[in-house]
């Protein structure tokens, strides 16, 4: 009786995953029961506004703009996620990105301080893993399968893949 419940409500779970996040189809096998909560933040109640970003989000996380993602990522699904997509930003397939992160494609116009400057998209490549409060501002790329460390500023891009890049201004540490 126990494993019938269990099989029902998975079901039911992915059932609801594919009816709120069609574009995201790999979240229904991967982890549909812990997405259903964000469902109800998201979807229902349109916390922050995110009712039309097509991926769960946390309900204290904060994604807007041009933001394009890939397979199997979801930015802004940990708590408190800044994403600043006005030029635009570029996941790759596997970003996993870690509480607090804040990533800014725009910078503000040294004249008129209300307006922004047009700039290059960010680009994160695949297999990247991004640390709790990392910042990435406008126009960085990252490599191909590196590791931002916890807490660093990424202000310049990092073209050299498999690194891991650390500090504040971010520079590669090492290859892994």
């Amino acid at each position: 009786m126990r494993k019938l419940l269990i099989s029902i409500y998975t079901r039911w779970c992915k059932l609801l995953v594919h009816l709120f996040y069609p574009q995201k189809k790999e979240l229904a096998d991967w982890n549909a029961c812990a997405t259903k909560k964000y469902i109800f933040w998201q979807k229902i109640l349109n916390i922050n506004g995110m009712r039309k970003i097509p991926w769960p989000v946390h309900y204290t996380s904060n994604v807007g703009g041009d933001i394009t993602t890939g397979y199997m990522t979801t930015p802004g699904m940990m708590p408190g996620i800044y994403i600043n997509g006005m030029n635009g930003i570029r996941f790759g397939s596997n970003v996993y990105i870690a509480s607090g992160v804040k990533i800014i494609s725009a910078n503000h116009d040294f004249k008129d301080y209300s307006k922004h400057t047009k700039a290059n998209p960010v680009i994160i490549g695949d297999n990247v893993w991004i640390g709790a409060n990392a910042v990435i501002l406008p126009e960085v790329t990252i490599a191909n399968g590196c590791i931002i460390g916890a807490g660093a500023v990424v202000t310049k891009s990092c073209k050299e893949e498999n690194c891991i890049i650390a500090g504040n201004p971010a520079k590669k540490i090492r290859k892994k």
